[in-house]
């Protein structure tokens, strides 16, 4: 592992490094830690999962949810056994049943029969996150398809009380996730969400609390659902004029960022284990494998983005034993990959020049993947770069050339026996630093593909 700073100049002086320097954004405290986390979980659970359905209309029966033998630290456990950093959970679906007993509802676990109302999901698995040492997180749709006040200006004040409860209550809350998802409520109204309203209010009743949505404000969706990045991936991102939802920036925007975005907004991969986002048994057979899941994590984490894996719970309560096993095979296949730095094993010595750092090995070694970590604490700067590997004779084996690289770029290859690297910055908005630069030999068959 080399740790030292590689400090690339920009070629046309200092003064144009200086002026870059004071107009790029950066991220905040709360950012940089976000972005360290890499992995967590998403966990959608409510009415969907005893009816079957992606989206309830909201007209489900309160009785439908009834989880015997809900187990939120068997959530928790597996988590922390897996590699996760944290659970967001589905609060609020689009449905509007709540599953915590919301003075402000009547669709909601106290009208259930699970634990003769008495149940609330929110505060064990918020008490169960803070035992296993995770982060906790809630995602609630503004979109409510059961509130007889959705599509009222009233509506827009009911949902700042639910999330006033949901931080006096619950907290403290690490991330939450607002789908800007808008249809029509039980009165064939839509709403106007008062998005400025809801992040004031966020803001003064939590201000550690990361807000993601279609433009953040800090951290933003990916523009799909398939848990992948853009090969290009700018953590900034122009939210003038847009909103979440439908007036949202494009999808090969939120993929891509922009270059010169004016805010520090990355993008964070949202993927589900199975095809749809809610349990159902018929989908025990179809759980994403480890070796899937471990390529969903090259071409998210992998590319500077962090991934968001929805592990729904089942009827009972409980992680399924197909989502477990897959779970902790991806754990062991990241850690056992990943585990010898050969950068650090090998030995070696390294020249820098303006624009470029020559890496020598003491010996030639086999290697098929090396990784880039960009310093973020003063923004993100590389827009273009090369990689050579060269043998034990000084000729070129290959090159590899890319665009960003962010809080880390994994980027895979041919195995080859190396002797000699050489990365060459070839464009940048200021000066590049690398935190990091490490480089492994992974299971052959664990090479990203397309």
């Amino acid at each position: 592992m080399i740790k030292r700073f590689l400090c690339l100049l920009c070629a046309t002086g200092w003064a144009v490094f200086l002026l870059a320097q004071s107009q790029s954004p950066k991220p905040s405290p709360a950012q940089l830690a976000w972005h360290q986390l890499e992995y967590y979980w998403f966990a959608h659970f409510g009415p969907n999962t005893f009816s079957g359905e992606e989206w309830g209309t909201g007209s489900e029966s309160a009785s439908l949810f009834n989880p015997t033998k809900l187990d939120t630290r068997q959530w928790c456990r597996l988590a922390k056994q897996a590699g996760a950093k944290g659970i967001i959970i589905t609060a609020k679906h689009h449905d509007g049943f709540c599953l915590w007993p919301s003075q402000y509802s009547t669709h909601t676990v106290r009208e259930s029969n699970w634990k003769d109302g008495k149940g609330d999901v929110l505060k064990e698995l918020s008490e169960a996150c803070k035992e296993y040492g995770l982060k906790f997180g809630v995602y609630i749709s503004p979109w409510d398809r059961n509130h007889p006040d959705y599509g009222t200006a009233e509506y827009n004040q009911i949902f700042v009380r639910m999330l006033k409860e949901l931080f006096t209550q619950y907290g403290p809350i690490w991330e939450l996730w607002w789908d800007g998802a808008n249809g029509e409520g039980p009165n064939g109204k839509k709403q106007v969400y008062d998005w400025e309203l809801y992040r004031k209010t966020v803001q003064e009743l939590s201000p550690q609390t990361l807000i993601f949505s279609d433009v953040g404000p800090h951290i933003r969706w990916v523009g799909n659902e398939k848990g992948i990045a853009g090969t290009t991936n700018w953590n900034l991102l122009n939210t003038d004029g847009f909103e979440a939802g439908l007036k949202g920036p494009s999808t090969d925007t939120l993929k891509n960022g922009n270059k010169f975005g004016k805010n520090w907004i990355p993008a964070e991969c949202d993927v589900s284990i199975r095809p749809g986002w809610f349990w159902k048994e018929t989908e025990n057979k179809k759980v994403k494998s480890a070796e899937q899941l471990f390529q969903l994590y090259l071409k998210s984490v992998g590319r500077g983005a962090n991934l968001l894996l929805n592990i729904p719970p089942d009827a009972t309560g409980r992680i399924a034993a197909e989502d477990s096993v897959a779970l902790v095979a991806l754990k062991k296949l990241i850690d056992t990959n990943f585990k010898k730095d050969l950068l650090t094993t090998k030995g070696t010595n390294h020249t820098r020049s303006n624009q470029a750092l020559e890496i020598k090995l003491n010996k030639p070694t086999q290697a098929n993947c090396i990784v880039l970590m960009e310093n973020l604490k003063n923004g993100q700067s590389c827009s273009q770069f090369s990689i050579t590997f060269y043998d034990k004779n000084n000729l070129e084996i290959s090159t590899i050339k890319g665009t960003t690289i962010g809080a880390k770029r994994i980027l895979t290859f041919p195995t080859a026996a190396i002797s000699k690297i050489k990365l060459a910055i070839t464009e940048q908005k200021a000066s590049v630093e690398l935190e990091r630069i490490s480089l492994y030999q992974i299971d052959e068959n664990l090479i990203e593909k397309e």
